[in-house]
């Protein structure tokens, strides 16, 4: 933000230029339109029918997001909706890419040596999902004046966002099952991660808890060597948030989410407290989570297939405890226990390779081999296709989201909002890691979505939210103070004799 000063020399803040943020924009819209037409050009030589109004309907998005943040929002960082809008763009385009080799209509109209004149369902249904979380994103900011009027509510908020993480816990898993973990609510065509918006309400829980109970927190116990451990009492909140995170492994089968939701606990409570020590009592906390995961056949699953994926490339299946590489049919017929696939993960690493540093290019590679290639496994998809340079231009755009979110955070002067930003930024953080560490074999597999780029109408839409609660805590970080009176010209006095 640029500063001037008056007639008096006192600085004053001028109202910042959209101009940039408008031409990042224009320039995210141009690479998005780019990608469908190399899509097109690499499979047929022509391109896709129906592109321009593709491009049409999803400038008209951004151009809309664009004046509703220069509106209600002129202050806040120029660089959060430019970077936003360049992720989920090439998510279309991939999808739409993936479209192509997925949708049954697509596959047999290109066998027939039809030119296929239409996007599949994916994409349509993609971009639906984008035109709700952008309406989604301005309805934020419209309601959202003030963020620290979620404040007054905490404790409503924190027990919403407990009873949606837990809900599919607790239903049936034919509602609530997928790929062994029970994180999603189906209901006829119509299903919902309800993990995805609770994430958002846990964070705005523990920023106000914290607020709240920071001076507590803050006060040394016991000191042995070097450490300065915190009092007994105060361990209470931070076990209990264990406890929770033990109970929707147990119930969900959900590892990611359980890793998401105590780290973030943990690194808001660094944050309101500037104490390494919690960080350290985080880490053993974990490590001690770590021996009892174990135990749960759907972790040991994942661990397994981490650890030697080779094994179980086609299905692991126990025969009087030796594993034989045999799918799950056919390890039930000789009478042994099926473990394991890692054929997904695998493919993916195998993908990745392929690409190398360059990529095959966007339309001319194989990423459909891949299961879940268009959400789990998009990572891969891109690796593929754009190489190593791609992957490190896209955690680059995550890293400045990042970035972006944590400067918001440092320069508000709300408690709060201060916390509030710091952990939305680094929830957004710890899943890019969870997710592009699992498909890459960093660390087990999990079943978290990539943020804008996946296929996934729950997290689109609260990943537009964040991005839109960023925007508003950024903007009243960087508003200027109202001038005091002497500056706003010549007073009039008025006799009342």
């Amino acid at each position: 933000m640029s500063t001037a000063t008056n007639e008096a020399g006192i600085p004053v803040a001028v109202r910042p230029r959209r101009s940039a943020q408008l031409g990042m924009l224009i320039f995210a819209m141009i690479i998005t339109v780019a990608g469908f037409a190399q899509v097109g050009l690499a499979r047929d030589g022509n391109l896709p029918v129906g592109m321009y109004g593709y491009g049409l309907g999803l400038g008209i998005l951004a151009a809309g997001a664009y004046f509703v943040v220069a509106r209600f929002a002129p202050y806040a960082d120029p660089l959060l909706l430019p970077l936003a809008v360049f992720l989920n763009g090439i998510g279309l385009a991939m999808i739409y890419r993936l479209d192509l080799n997925t949708s049954k209509d697509m596959k047999d109209a290109i066998a027939a040596g039809k030119k296929v004149s239409y996007f599949g369902p994916s994409t349509n249904a993609q971009l639906e999902w984008t035109a709700l979380g952008m309406i989604f994103f301005a309805v934020t900011l419209l309601v959202l004046r003030d963020v620290k009027i979620l404040q007054r509510y905490i404790y409503t908020i924190g027990a919403v966002g407990l009873f949606f993480l837990a809900l599919p816990g607790f239903l049936p898993s034919s509602i609530s099952g997928a790929l062994g973990a029970k994180i999603w609510i189906r209901i006829g065509s119509i299903s919902i991660q309800p993990g995805e918006f609770s994430k958002l309400a846990l964070v705005a829980f523990f920023a106000g808890y914290l607020v709240n109970k920071r001076q507590a927190m803050s006060t040394v116990g016991k000191t042995f060597g070097p450490l300065k451990l915190p009092r007994a009492r105060d361990l209470g909140p931070i076990l209990v948030i264990w406890v929770i995170c033990l109970g929707v492994l147990a119930l969900e089968n959900d590892f990611g989410t359980a890793i998401l939701f105590f780290g973030l606990f943990v690194s808001m409570l660094y944050i309101a407290t500037e104490r390494f020590e919690w960080v350290g009592i985080g880490l053993v906390l974990l490590a001690c989570a770590s021996l009892l995961a174990p135990l749960i056949p759907h972790v040991q699953q994942r661990v397994a297939v981490w650890m030697d994926p080779k094994p179980y490339f086609d299905g692991g299946c126990k025969i009087n405890g030796v594993i034989h590489n045999q799918m799950a049919q056919t390890c039930a017929a000789h009478g042994g226990t099926y473990i394991a696939d890692s054929g997904q993960l695998m493919r993916g690493l195998f993908s990745m390779g392929q690409g190398g540093v360059l990529g095959t290019g966007l339309g001319q590679g194989e990423p459909w081999r891949t299961p879940l290639s268009y959400s789990d496994f998009i990572f891969t998809s891109f690796g593929e296709e754009l190489g190593l340079t791609g992957l490190m231009v896209i955690l680059l755009t995550y890293a400045l989201i990042v970035q972006r979110g944590m400067k918001a955070a440092v320069a508000t002067k709300d408690n709060f909002s201060k916390l509030f930003a710091g952990g939305v930024s680094f929830v957004f953080a710890l899943q890019v890691f969870v997710i592009v560490g699992g498909v890459t074999r960093l660390i087990p597999l999990t079943g978290l979505t990539t943020p804008f780029l996946a296929q996934g109408g729950s997290s689109l839409l609260a990943n537009w939210i964040l991005i839109g609660l960023l925007i508003r805590i950024s903007d009243a970080a960087r508003r200027p103070a109202p001038q005091p009176i002497q500056d706003e010209g010549m007073t009039q006095v008025v006799s009342t004799a």
